[in-house]
This record gives C-alpha cells, structure tokens and sequence, in this order.
C-alpha cells in the first residue's frame, strides 16, 4: 500500500492490511502495544498489539466508525484534542492495531541530553526539577485553563455515550504554547455506554476509584471520580490529593467565589458511588457560578402589519425567549 493509499483509509476509515504498511521507527511502548512512525507518512503512528488474540475487532471499528459520523467541525476538534483510532490494522481476519494522528509537536519537551519526551499531566503535578528544566510551565491563569479545557473535552466523550476508562497523569498531554491544550491519549480503551471494550479497560496506580466493584468494569462514575482527581491534583499541584481530603489549590488559582464552589464540588466527589459530580458541574464551579442561568431574551419585533381579513387576526403579541447557557 502506498503512502496515497495509506491517506486514503485515514480519511474514509477503512481497514488497512498489514502486510502493506511500510516499515517505520519505534515511538514507544506500553503495556497493551507497540507503537511505530510510517516511513513515507509523517504525522501518522501504527500502534500494534502485543496480544492480538485478545482484541475485540468491532469495538476499536465502532469507535472509528463514530468519529466519521461527527459534523466537521466536531471531528477537527476530537482529532486536534485525541489520538483516535483512524482506521483498524488487520492481518487477515484478525485486527492486530489501529492508525493514529501524532500528538502535537507543541506537546512535546526537550531534555538536558537532547532527547525529546511527551509533556505528560505528571509535570503538572510537581515542582520543577532540574531534570524537568527543559518543560515550559504555565502560570495560574494557564493552569486553571488547561483543566477547563480538560474537564470540556471528558464532557463532550461523555455526551457522546463514551466511558473513557483509564484517566490519569499518564494519558493526558498538555502545553501551554501557543495557547492551554490538552490531547489524551490510548483513545482505543474508551468504549460506549453498555458495550465492550477493545481491550480490558486499564487503571494506573494511584488512579482508581476506591468505590468501584472490584474487578467491574469501568463506568462513566469511575471517569467523574478520576476527573476530579486530575481536577484537584492538578490545581493543587500534589500528586496524591483525594476526594476526601481537604482542598488547597496554589496562590492565585481562583477567587474566593470559585474557591467556595470548588470546594463543595470537591466535597461530592467523595460521595457514595453514582453521585459524584459529572464535567458539567465542575465546569460551573470553575467558572464561579452555582448554576445554569437563564437569560431572559426579548423576541426579534414583528414584521410590519399588512391587511388581513380582520377574523382571522391573531391578536397575540410577540412572547421572551428563554435561552439555557452553559460554559463549552
């Protein structure tokens, strides 16, 4: 397959042979796969299975299929905001790895020996080390921007019907140049509400929900508990912070008013299992405000009168509109 070809598939979503992709580097490794450039096709990684007997086909096509089934614009921001599967990879009648947009060179960091890392949320989480020099941090403002843009985009998977899964410090990137975004990654371990997986759904140490069934599968609740976790470990800059625990963001992170909401947001997120607070609440607090309001908007005024048989007038004069806002 060429590399024409290969664009083709990335666009239409269809599956590609292995046996036609081209050899490329490898861009790492993790615990479910291999993942690896395309020679010819820049901007593009192959991430193969190390199991591939334990995959489940149609979920990775469904997750695929429902990125094609997004408005343009939609679809532009999901590719701009995840590395979701493009198109699956199979070897005959088995699907062995999907295809994947880079994440943002802009979300990358050089180190002191010239080498280059993904800026993970874990940099979020410490003070800066002299190993870490080399990571451009953000300011207050900065900070508390990367987690609303954060907190938009688990809000709009979840509209979507999507349990993310594993959310933690290891699978969110972020950057701060030119402006706050964030790009999540192993987007192959979200499923629908009600479906199965491609892959068991994973959890990272020190990110799991206390209050999930042992050995269940992941839930849209689990991902409000592990939002708030990345919530408050974020702006707090502490690692290990908990629902449960007390709420200390750093100076200048919030007003007093926010701070207030926060907190009592914070304080529900160690509720019992299935009454955690969902993005759109925490995106409420973080933007200091307790609820939706709603914007009483006078109606556009009546078009000029013109004659008309006098039984048949509608007397009824133009009515408000009520218009339901609510942060993006």
């Amino acid at each position: 397959m060429t590399a024409p070809d290969i664009a083709t598939a990335l666009t239409d979503g269809a599956d590609v042979d292995l046996a036609l992709l081209p050899p490329g580097a490898e861009a790492g490794r993790g615990g479910q796969g291999l993942v690896r450039r395309l020679d010819g096709v820049p901007g593009v990684l192959f991430k193969r299975y190390l199991e591939p007997g334990r995959v489940h086909g149609p979920a990775l096509a469904e997750l695929v299929a429902l990125r094609l089934s997004l408005l343009p614009d939609d679809r532009n921001r999901l590719d701009a905001q995840a590395a979701w599967p493009l198109c699956r990879v199979v070897d005959g009648l088995r699907c062995v790895g999907f295809l994947m947009r880079e994440a943002p060179a802009s979300m990358t960091w050089r180190t002191t020996s010239g080498g280059s890392r993904l800026t993970e949320a874990q940099y979020l989480l410490y003070p800066e080390k002299p190993a870490t020099q080399g990571v451009v941090r953000p300011d207050p403002e900065q900070r508390l921007a990367l987690v609303l843009e954060l907190v938009g985009l688990i809000d709009r998977l979840h509209r979507l019907g999507l349990v993310i899964g594993d959310l933690s410090h290891a699978n969110v990137l972020w950057s701060v140049l030119p402006g706050p975004a964030v790009h999540l990654l192993d987007c192959d371990g979200i499923r629908r509400v009600g479906t199965v997986p491609v892959l068991e759904q994973a959890d990272t140490p020190n990110w799991s929900d206390p209050l999930a069934t042992h050995g269940g599968a992941a839930s849209v609740d689990s991902d409000r508990y592990k939002t708030a976790l990345l919530i408050g470990r974020t702006l707090a800059q502490d690692p290990y912070l908990a629902p449960g625990a007390p709420f200390e963001p750093l100076p200048g992170m919030l007003t007093d008013r926010q701070l207030s909401l926060v907190r009592r947001t914070w304080e529900q997120a160690a509720g019992p299992y299935g009454s955690r607070p969902d993005p759109t609440a925490w995106l409420l607090a973080l933007g200091g405000r307790s609820s939706i309001p709603l914007t009483r908007t006078p109606a556009p005024p009546p078009p000029p009168p013109r004659p008309v048989d006098p039984r048949l007038f509608d007397s009824r004069g133009p009515r408000d509109t009520i218009w339901l806002q609510r942060p993006d």
